[in-house]
């Protein structure tokens, strides 16, 4: 028994895959509940058969934010600290302990950290700093999808807290569908038009699914809406409206709004990254040398889910790479080819391009090569 009284809670449906690695993360819990929403393939028995303690409840019409509230109130009314999983996630072993140390009586959230995807090579993809640990009274999940705690007691909420020591890594379903996510998406922001959260969110849905017209049209409210003051999101918005206009053969627009993007948050790496990729494909090399410079200038990894993977791993020395050797530097292009096969060792394409520029780099005026 540790210092406070600890329950994990989740939502679940036909997630019998994940059971036993889910059951055996979250054994340092006191109490485990979880809502099933009505799965067909065992995994209410795999649940209680190790030990959690399951409801099973339709949600119709189904909402996430429904479904969470749902999950917590199973949980003890006497529970110090509630932690939201969800079944395709694990703590590294040790995170009760981790998470006991910063708890103060009074907190209200715990921000920890949160691998959202990883590599092919198993490397740390899309990492940021979660919030979905918190005190049991005063709390509710808004929104239908991409739900958010929202504080609905009285008074201020207590202190956020931070655990360093706390990771929880998401090893997702690959074939999961997100249909559900557009439409609702839409109602989220037929719900709450002034959220610029969703309303960003929305956009960038529009994006995944190819409807360039309509990211556009979206992002653009976004950027115009009063509150959308973090800088971060900002420049996302515009990112994703330069690559619609991108896909859509426009590229002098899409050059427009990258650029607009690094101004608006020249301390990040993906606007600079997302540019000069785009130069990279209309053979701007001079271009590409600049803006992956700036990049890699900045070292210090932001904690909020802005950061993108690409723009953290091989992506920048890739293309510098590329564009030393089609500007005849050819040993500053096996430099860069290497640093990025250091960051994607099982890379074959950056294996092949490093092999070439090392050869040209040596014999510089007999090798004619393609890269790939």
């Amino acid at each position: 028994m540790g210092k406070y009284r600890v329950c994990v809670y989740a939502i679940c449906k036909n997630e019998a895959q994940f059971v036993d690695r889910w059951m055996n993360s979250m054994s340092e819990a006191d109490r485990v509940v979880v809502l099933d929403t009505g799965s067909e393939d065992g995994t209410v028995e795999k649940l209680r058969a190790r030990g959690a303690e399951v409801t099973v409840e339709a949600i119709s019409p189904w909402r996430f934010d429904t479904a969470r509230n749902r999950s917590l109130e199973l949980t003890p009314e006497d529970t110090d600290i509630c932690v939201c999983t969800d079944l395709d996630e694990v703590f590294h072993p040790g995170w009760r302990q981790a998470l006991e140390q910063v708890w103060v009586p009074g907190a209200g959230q715990v921000s920890y950290r949160y691998t959202w995807s990883f590599n092919a090579d198993g490397s740390e993809g899309v990492v940021f700093w979660y919030e979905k640990i918190h005190a049991r009274q005063g709390y509710r999940w808004v929104h239908p999808v991409h739900e958010v705690l929202r504080w609905v007691g009285e008074g201020s909420p207590g202190p956020m807290v931070t655990a360093e020591n706390v990771q929880l890594d998401h090893h997702p379903d690959p074939a999961k569908s997100r249909s559900q996510y557009l439409p609702l998406l839409e109602l989220s922001v037929r719900e709450e038009p002034g959220d610029d959260r969703n309303v960003h969110y929305l956009g960038r849905e529009y994006m995944y699914r190819g409807r360039w017209d309509d990211c556009i049209r979206t992002l653009k409210g976004h950027l115009a809406m009063p509150t959308a003051l973090w800088r971060d999101e900002r420049a996302a918005s515009m990112r994703y409206i330069a690559k619609s206009y991108w896909e859509k053969g426009e590229a002098a627009q899409a050059r427009d709004w990258y650029l607009r993007a690094i101004t608006e948050a020249p301390h990040l790496r993906e606007p600079y990254t997302d540019l000069a990729l785009m130069l990279c494909q209309q053979e701007e090399w001079e271009g590409v040398l600049y803006f992956t410079a700036c990049a890699l200038a900045i070292t210090v990894r932001p904690r909020s889910y802005i950061c993108e993977a690409a723009a953290w791993g091989s992506l920048p020395h890739d293309l510098r790479a590329m564009a030393f050797y089609h500007t005849g530097a050819f040993r500053e292009a096996a430099e860069e080819a290497g640093r990025a096969l250091e960051l994607e060792p099982g890379n074959e394409r950056l294996r092949g391009n490093l092999e070439l520029m090392k050869q040209a780099a040596n014999k510089p005026l007999q090798l004619e090569g393609n890269l790939l």
